[in-house]
């Protein structure tokens, strides 16, 4: 990383802490160790003695609405194995915010604000192109993305394996690279962790951005019944095990925070801030965009 992409990079992580501040959101910090990662199906936790490296700060997160904080912020490691190339790292900067009484609509006008905010311009100069973040952003759900570049319905034919893979070769690559694009209303089997769309139960409300052909945030308005998600978290722990994987340990101290104290509707969102950085400094290795980088099988 050079010293000039550095110093955008502190510029960036500042200019994200005082849109949070400047909005009335507190900044909290939640462990990094912990004893029950969200039973995802393909994302990894990667074990530390007896307890794992957290993936994402979720959990806890929420169980700090449950507690009756509204608006919170974390900017922070998280950690995921397997994930190395030129857009992934095991250890990266993930960056966490909620609003009790949301939905996912409103992270994403958080969203649109705060990237214009950090960007300093309407127009990010990236690999050759410009992006145009002059809103509103398009927006296409994953129905409708899949049926044109794909030529199937995920949400009505629903195969996991398919789905990740012409997510990766069909739809990403079809995607405009000079402007914002939001992919939304994704098929409830690929969305655990959020609440389903009143009157189309097949969906999700759930929707990721891609800024130049990079996935940048993923949001939901979140699920907040006890007994549908541990239900969920039971369905993706099977579904790790089909797969040769281990199923985490259950969450019982956030799903009791559900059940015993509740959580008011509300939305959230996972911003990817070495991604956010490498839009910033124009470069498409996120080994540019951070000081040190791991690669398969080495250690920092």
């Amino acid at each position: 990383m050079s010293p000039e992409h550095l110093l955008r990079r502190a510029r960036a992580i500042r200019a994200i802490r005082a849109f949070f501040d400047g909005q009335g959101f507190i900044e909290v910090e939640t462990p990094v160790r912990i004893a029950a990662p969200a039973q995802e199906t393909q994302i990894d936790a990667p074990p530390s003695g007896d307890a794992f490296l957290r993936a994402s700060p979720e959990l806890h997160m929420k169980r700090l609405l449950c507690a009756g904080y509204g608006k919170i912020y974390q900017m922070g490691p998280c950690f995921r194995s397997g994930e190395c190339g030129r857009r992934h790292n095991p250890e990266f900067t993930l960056l966490e915010w909620y609003r009790a009484h949301s939905d996912d609509e409103e992270m994403l006008t958080d969203t649109v604000a705060l990237i214009r905010h950090v960007a300093e311009t309407d127009r990010i100069p990236y690999q050759g192109g410009i992006i145009d973040l002059t809103p509103p952003w398009p927006r296409r759900t994953v129905r409708d993305a899949f049926l044109e570049w794909a030529g199937w319905d995920p949400v009505t034919d629903w195969d996991a394996d398919r789905f990740d893979l012409d997510l990766l070769t069909r739809i990403e690559p079809a995607l405009p690279k000079d402007r914002p694009f939001v992919l939304c209303d994704y098929p409830a089997p690929a969305a655990s962790l959020a609440r389903l769309k009143p009157g189309d139960p097949a969906v999700a409300e759930r929707w990721e951005v891609y800024l130049g052909g990079l996935e940048l945030a993923n949001a939901y308005s979140e699920l907040c019944d006890a007994a549908a998600q541990r239900a969920r978290f039971q369905e993706s722990a099977e579904e790790r095990r089909q797969l040769g994987k281990a199923a985490y340990p259950m969450d019982e101290a956030f799903l009791s925070a559900l059940e015993k104290e509740g959580m008011p509707p509300s939305g959230g969102i996972a911003l990817g801030v070495d991604r956010l950085v490498m839009l910033l400094c124009d470069v498409a290795d996120i080994n540019d965009a951070r000081l040190f980088c791991q690669r398969p099988g080495a250690l920092l």
